[in-house]
């Protein structure tokens, strides 16, 4: 296979990664990793950072049409990002220390269920719930939009959505994964905001985490430009025609993809983990 087939394909799967992430949330990484490891026959390590550079280029793609259209929380999403970005130190700085077979599994195990909860009949619009005092004190609260006008809603349980998205980062480092799965989950599971805003303001604050993981990968040198130019080529037109689909796609049905996605990842990670890949 030449250079310029090999880039071909890598852009190709690049850019349904990027399609898949702007719509669920999860960031291009549920792809790249597997795609890049199985497929192709990447080390994992520079897999992880090219799939690094994907999540911020997902993130970058998405995150501003996603503010432009109202759907994205940025108060929210910045507070929550102090834990993710901690997290992600932290999981990048042990990544090289850490067997992450075990891990994996368990994880996987946390994503199907994850896929479960996510699929559970939950009112969308929270509006006439009770304020949650801590979220009022800090702002969070509020619109988005919906084909009836703007609709408001209330954040809830500002101290569990914190220690899971200290979480998220912490796997996002060790895997390359984005942990976009547990960002959404944590917002719309725990912190029952619209699925809508959850996967937005996922999309915006996945950049941020993944860019505090790639800097510990680039010093160990990681990220190869060779691979990590096609991959970030790709993943941004699909994460701009994945923002625009959002708008007028029905919550259910991006309900479904997240699911279907979520389970998808748990399974190859359960496969690479049986052969050894991880």
């Amino acid at each position: 296979m030449s250079i310029l087939e090999f880039s071909l394909l890598i852009w190709i799967g690049s850019f349904s990664a990027g399609l898949v992430g702007a719509l669920t949330g999860l960031g291009g990484g549920v792809v790249i990793v597997p795609l890049l490891t199985s497929v192709f026959g990447v080390d994992i390590r520079y897999a992880v950072g090219a799939s690094l550079v994907s999540v911020i280029a997902t993130s970058l793609g998405a995150a501003s049409i996603y503010i432009k259209q109202g759907y994205t929380n940025l108060r929210l999403g910045m507070f929550l990002e102090v834990a993710t970005t901690i997290g992600a130190i932290v999981g990048a700085l042990i990544a090289t220390f850490v067997s992450v077979k075990a891990l994996t599994i368990a994880l996987a195990i946390v994503l199907m269920y994850s896929a479960y909860l996510s699929q559970r009949p939950r009112i969308e619009n929270t509006e006439d719930d009770a304020a949650d005092p801590l979220a009022s004190y800090l702002k969070l609260n509020s619109t988005y939009p919906t084909p009836e006008g703007l609709a408001s809603y209330q954040v809830h349980s500002i101290p569990t959505g914190f220690g899971l998205m200290l979480i998220a980062g912490v796997l996002s480092g060790l895997l390359g994964i984005g942990s976009g799965g547990f960002k959404v989950l944590a917002m719309d599971q725990a912190m029952r905001l619209p699925f809508k805003v959850s996967t937005t303001t996922s999309n915006f604050m996945i950049g941020v985490t993944a860019a505090a993981s790639a800097g510990v990968y680039l010093a160990r040198g990681y990220i190869d430009p060779g691979l990590s130019m096609p991959v970030m080529l790709g993943v941004l037109p699909g994460a701009f025609l994945g923002a625009r689909i959002l708008q007028g796609a029905k919550t259910q049905m991006l309900r479904i993809i997240f699911s279907i996605v979520l389970v998808v990842m748990a399974l190859k990670m359960v496969y690479n983990s049986l052969i050894g890949g991880l």
